[in-house]
């Protein structure tokens, strides 16, 4: 019996050093709790800093790459798209262990497209890694972070990544901090080396130098500075000492008394200007190379804050603007606060990722929807690694966790079954950018399609899903042509459902070049028995203001009986049948009225069929005498981007038939505002991104209906007429109702 307890004990604490068991217990004390995110921009080595972090602190027994040629994979690239293409696509959790700290760690993706996946991990976590490529330095999707961070208030502490590759620069990119992002940012370490000479740090606090030996990197060798680099030690720590004094006013006030900070006051000041955002310390290695990653993550346990130290706040919900502080202990005699951020569908349900902001909960607890008022008990708490759940028993203040058989929304709050009515600040959706009709191949994957629709549209916020009932084309919407493309990749795999994706339909439409026709038409038809007779008189007038060109109304101006009462509705109901499918594309007609003058009935042969026919053959031939015009929907479009890219975003806009309406200019970046057709706009998103090396953004909106010049019109009808003889030809399964003048 007591050789069980021993190897209990002993199996015990083997697998809480490798990092497989995670105690509820050691969460309690809450300044040993770290939650952060890794981002940077794209291929800066964000999953591969991951996975060596998650391989020195035990959490997994071997190290894979992101294009490892093992077929394998970094261990939270766990999609198998994303193995494929060797890039992040979702956010993926985990949790590990170091130095006595528990670390919960969500690493994000780096494309743009993938933007939201970082907005909802940086709103629920207290600090932030920002990698940087020691050759990229500060690029596009970095600004876009750093905007995040600022949004959310989240600390970060940075580090410079490959310092193995040819052409590593650490000082440029500490000098693109201060000038891009205008940080206050100070190097802690030095490189020994650089590119293939690459061998350690030094570290600047402790003035010692740091080798990382082994196959692997785990053994961390602490010598003394190499003689040649003394001299440049001393410096750059005068240096990090300066710029920590001008955010830190304990040290500042050391400073001022002529005294030398001791190793501790100096880290001390350094994690409390890191946490109130005034400074940035910045670490260097090379994860791929295996050095530096040891000594990053002592950065984040000395200098990045634990949940007690963000101050959390929730909105009354009867009162928006009040804002209610919360307790960010973890005491049981708190209310439970929770926000959820993500979802998931799971294999058994819908996986809700939760971060608690007050109290605790337990299983089987009831928990209210703020947004909903609906109760709901929780079946089941778990612990995520990367696709790999453990399942706990309760979580607390400060925990990221994960539920299942909770029905919610992203960005809903969860409070305790008493708890008060209050809801969390809620997560920043980015509008899309980019639309593509979509359809599945074959018609009995519609099923499929569908799920495959309402499932990603309420995992991912940015991807949106409409009909338009005029081109009868289901659009989807989203922040780039990536992200669609691998929605529909995900369709394909995942649901075994075959789409096909193309530019969506634009909704044209169809009025008159002149501004008023007469018509006089009679519909006549005899077969034997009762027949087919109704005579219409009028005009067409087509309105002036150009804000009426969407409109189409019907006015009776008949006088006396010679078209009776009962008939009126059915020419109503002509002329609208004709105008929702014009004669020249296939387009709404708009912008005319149709005033009924006079007409002739006959006692046996006029029916409301006959005169809805003369109403529509009335409009049909009237508009062809008419110089008939399409128009084109015009946006109003805002684009916003760097100074010196503005001669190649105004030629861009000049290209698609654009007209600059107004520029506004600020230090770095500029405004421009312009009016383009709808039809010109596609694929913008890729030819800005490209002009501006991602770093410039668009936004449109629907202004109003123009003529379209000439050679839209043509190609517009020409593709129409083709359509129309293509049908004729195939005699079934026809696209377009054609009237054809037999019918009269």
């Amino acid at each position: 019996m007591l050789f069980n307890l021993r190897f209990i004990k002993h199996l015990h604490r083997k697998l809480y050093l490798k990092g497989c068991y995670y105690s509820t217990e050691s969460t309690k004390d809450l300044t040993k709790v770290r939650n952060i995110g890794i981002s940077a921009h794209i291929d800066s080595g964000k999953t591969t800093l991951t996975e060596r972090i998650l391989y020195y602190t035990g959490r997994i027994s071997s190290m894979h790459e992101v294009r490892g040629k093992d077929n394998i994979g970094a261990t939270m690239d766990f999609m198998e798209l994303e193995r494929q293409r060797g890039i992040t696509i979702q956010s993926a959790a985990t949790y590990t262990n170091w130095k006595d700290h528990n670390i919960n760690i969500i690493d994000t993706p780096g494309h743009i497209d993938f933007t939201v996946e970082v907005e909802r991990a940086l709103r629920v976590l207290d600090g932030a890694i920002l990698v940087l490529c020691s050759v990229g330095g500060v690029q596009s999707q970095t600004l876009t972070v750093n905007r995040q961070m600022k949004r959310y208030n989240v600390p970060c502490i940075g580090f410079i990544n490959k310092l193995d590759r040819m052409g590593a620069n650490p000082a440029k990119v500490l000098s693109q901090l201060k000038n891009k992002l205008h940080f206050n940012a100070a190097f802690l370490q030095l490189p020994i080396g650089l590119e293939k000479n690459f061998q350690g740090i030094i570290d600047l606090i402790l003035q010692r130098a740091i080798y990382f030996e082994g196959d692997f990197g785990n053994n961390v060798i602490v010598k003394d500075i190499p003689v040649e680099m003394r001299a440049e030690a001393i410096d750059k720590r005068e240096e990090l000492i300066e710029a920590v004094v001008n955010a830190d006013e304990i040290l500042g006030e050391i400073f001022l008394q002529e005294r030398k900070p001791s190793n501790e006051e100096l880290k001390a000041a350094i994690r409390r200007a890191t946490i109130s955002r005034t400074f940035t310390p910045i670490l260097l290695g090379s994860a791929l190379k295996n050095k530096g990653v040891q000594t990053m993550l002592d950065g984040v346990v000395d200098y990045l804050p634990h949940p007690k130290e963000k101050s959390n706040y929730a909105l009354d919900a009867s009162n928006n603007e009040e804002k209610i502080l919360l307790d960010s202990s973890g005491s049981s005699e708190k209310p439970y606060v929770g926000l959820a951020f993500k979802l998931e569908a799971g294999n058994y349900g819908q996986l809700t990722y939760m971060r608690s902001y007050q109290g605790q909960l337990g299983k089987g607890d009831m928990i209210v929807n703020t947004r909903t008022k609906k109760k709901v008990k929780v079946p089941r708490i778990i612990q995520m690694h990367a696709n790999v759940m453990q399942d706990i028993t309760s979580t607390q203040a400060g925990d990221i966790c994960a539920l299942f058989g909770v029905d919610c929304s992203s960005g809903d709050t969860f409070v305790s079954e008493n708890g008060p009515n209050i809801s969390m600040e809620s997560i920043y959706i980015p509008d899309p950018v980019i639309s593509l009709a979509i359809e599945p191949k074959n018609k009995g994957d519609i099923e499929n399609f569908s799920k495959a629709i309402n499932r990603f549209t309420r995992e991912d916020p940015t991807f949106r899903v409409n009909f338009d009932p005029e081109s009868r084309e289901t659009i989807i919407s989203g922040m780039g042509e990536l992200h669609l493309e691998i929605y529909a990749e995900r369709m394909r795999t995942e649901y075994n459902c075959e789409v096909s994706t193309g530019k969506p339909k634009v909704a044209f439409r169809e009025t008159m070049g002149k501004s008023m026709v007469k018509f006089e038409y009679q519909h006549k038809k005899q077969s034997g028995g009762a027949g087919q007779f109704a005579k219409i008189i009028g005009r067409i007038e087509k309105f002036t203001k150009e804000s009426d060109n969407t409109k189409v109304e019907f006015e009776d101006g008949t006088i006396g009986m010679a078209i009776p009462k009962n008939f009126i509705p059915a020419i109503e109901k002509g002329f609208y049948e004709a105008c929702d499918r014009g004669f020249l594309s296939g387009h709404k007609i708009c912008g005319l009225k149709f005033i009924l003058e006079d007409g002739a009935a006959h006692a046996v042969d006029s029916n409301d069929l006959a005169f809805r026919l003369a109403a529509i053959g009335a409009m049909r031939k009237a508009f062809e005498e008419s110089a008939p015009l399409l128009l084109e929907p015009i946006m109003t479009v805002e684009v916003v981007a760097p100074s010196d890219t503005q001669g190649s975003v105004m030629a861009g806009l000049n290209k698609r038939k654009g007209m600059v309406i107004g520029t506004e200019s600020s230090e770095e970046y500029f405004t421009v505002y312009a009016e383009v057709p709808l039809n010109e706009m596609f694929g913008y998103s890729s030819e800005l991104r490209s002009i501006t090396q991602g770093k410039g953004e668009f936004s449109m909106e629907f202004n109003k209906y123009a003529a379209a010049n000439a050679s839209t019109q043509a190609k517009i009808v020409e593709e129409y007429s083709g359509n129309k003889v293509q049908a004729k030809v195939k005699g079934k399964n026809r696209e377009f109702f054609i009237i054809s003048e037999q019918q009269f």
